[in-house]
């Protein structure tokens, strides 16, 4: 019998992770494995709430309370099942979601007792199950003769295929990388998702019936016509990768750096793996990384293992309104990255190279349209952050493809791909055999959402085709 007060007797206990003095020699992940007695322990500590605000917080609505009570009962197959019902990736959503914003943020415990460890387990019960031979079961599916293109084979992408098979639809997945994943592959660094787990997740899928198309650039390597030629319907989830400039002076300094190509050479650098890109190394260098979410704490702690002699982080709002997982702000901390908030960029300063960073100094104002105060700059507060290297994250912003007038694949203002969530069918575009979701549609944001659409298209897909 489950104890329904375990949360008063055992303290919220997080895995164990590498001490930062270590860690920033290494580029494996920061955190460390539940046993099976410590996993039951933590699971044990939720409450089951009635409604619980976990599920309603998490993006794809996770049966969390059902899977805690499978992992404290000892059914850890059951659990994996469970978890793969509403969640196509969950053990990399439990490396990398900001937990702390969403499940466990809304977890009734967060008040005074500590959060159940909702983003730990759901990595547990994922790694787990398949170390102990747990497979997707798709035994019952009957299998159509319908098939569906997916073009990109990040979070979107894979999730509408994992939807498709289970469904009986035959999804072919085409990437320009040689590696599925996207960004989770290639901007992602190691010390948060190791690559092993993204390469077991395309063997996974491959058993299920996924086929890749790799090192294929659609519209280039394979004309996009010859897609709808071939199959019945269509997905589209090709991310964000138009990074957004500050537009001030400076950006085209020697020694400013857009955060992806950083981040990729990096990567292929660790991996071993062709890098495209002239490895950008930051050792003996002071840095300062304009930006606040997570691609800006990939990119500090980075700089940080690349033996950066400094590592700085500014960004234009304060600390809580970071928008930022806190547990890599925390973790960036530790690893000695420094932090000045309400700092807003005006110039990069450098006759041919870069100097440093002027910035000036801000208060939180007013809301703006998304709820979040504006920050207004404060007159006379100008300062300059000396600097040899500036990393920009600032995000990313759709690249809709040459091809899509040709085939009436319409774009809002701001680029991105118009897709009806209420419509007749799901995630369709204005082709109405074309379907899209992700990044490209609702603009940078996190891999839970991501999959979220990419699963919801999928359901769009199988109701357009009558499966």
């Amino acid at each position: 019998m489950t104890n329904r007060f375990q949360f008063l007797d055992l303290p919220r206990q997080n895995p164990d992770k590498t001490p930062p003095q270590v860690r920033v020699h290494q580029w494996s992940e920061t955190y460390d494995h539940y046993d099976d007695k410590t996993a039951a322990a933590q699971a044990e500590r939720c409450l089951d709430c009635g409604n619980p605000y976990c599920e309603w917080k998490c993006p794809v609505h996770n049966y969390i309370p059902n899977w805690l009570d499978l992992v404290a009962e000892g059914r850890l197959f059951q659990a994996a099942e469970l978890s793969h019902q509403t969640n196509s990736l969950p053990e990399i959503c439990g490396r990398i979601c900001p937990h702390d914003r969403l499940c466990e943020g809304a977890c009734t415990l967060n008040d005074g007792f500590g959060a159940v460890t909702i983003g730990s387990m759901e990595k547990y019960i994922t790694d787990e199950a398949l170390s102990r031979g747990w497979r997707p079961d798709l035994s019952d599916v009957e299998w159509t003769d319908k098939r569906v293109a997916v073009v990109g084979a990040g979070p979107a992408g894979l999730a509408c295929a994992d939807v498709l098979t289970r469904n009986g639809v035959k999804p072919v997945v085409f990437d320009r990388y040689g590696e599925i994943g996207g960004l989770l592959t290639y901007g992602i660094p190691p010390f948060k998702l190791e690559k092993h787990i993204v390469t077991r997740r395309r063997r996974l899928l491959e058993g299920q019936g996924v086929e890749f198309v790799l090192n294929t650039d659609v519209g280039t390597d394979v004309p996009f016509a010859q897609l709808l030629d071939d199959h019945d319907a269509i997905f589209l989830g090709m991310g964000t990768y138009t990074y957004m400039k500050g537009g001030f002076p400076g950006e085209e300094l020697d020694g400013v750096y857009e955060a992806l190509p950083y981040l990729e050479s990096n990567i292929n650098h660790v991996m071993n793996w062709h890098n495209p890109f002239p490895r950008i190394s930051m050792e003996g260098k002071r840095v300062v990384v304009l930006g606040g979410g997570d691609t800006a704490m990939d990119c500090a702690r980075t700089a940080v293992r690349q033996r950066a002699v400094q590592v700085t982080c500014a960004y234009r709002r304060d600390e809580e309104n970071m928008p930022g997982s806190r547990r890599e702000v925390f973790n960036a901390k530790e690893e000695g990255v420094r932090f000045l908030w309400n700092r807003q960029p005006v110039a990069i300063v450098g006759e041919h190279k870069v100097e440093g960073v002027k910035a000036v100094q801000t208060q939180l104002g007013d809301l703006d349209e998304r709820g979040r105060r504006r920050p207004e700059p404060v007159p006379g507060s100008e300062q300059t952050i000396k600097a040899d290297s500036v990393l920009i994250a600032f995000g990313f912003r759709p690249s809709p493809a040459d091809w899509f007038n040709e085939h009436d694949i319409r774009i809002d203002n701001a680029g991105h791909t118009r897709a009806n969530e209420r419509g007749q069918f799901k995630y369709q575009t204005t082709n109405p055999r074309i379907f899209a979701g992700g990044d490209m549609v609702r603009g940078s944001d996190l891999v839970v959402t991501a999959v979220w659409e990419g699963r919801q298209a999928a359901e769009g897909i199988l109701d357009y085709l009558h499966v």
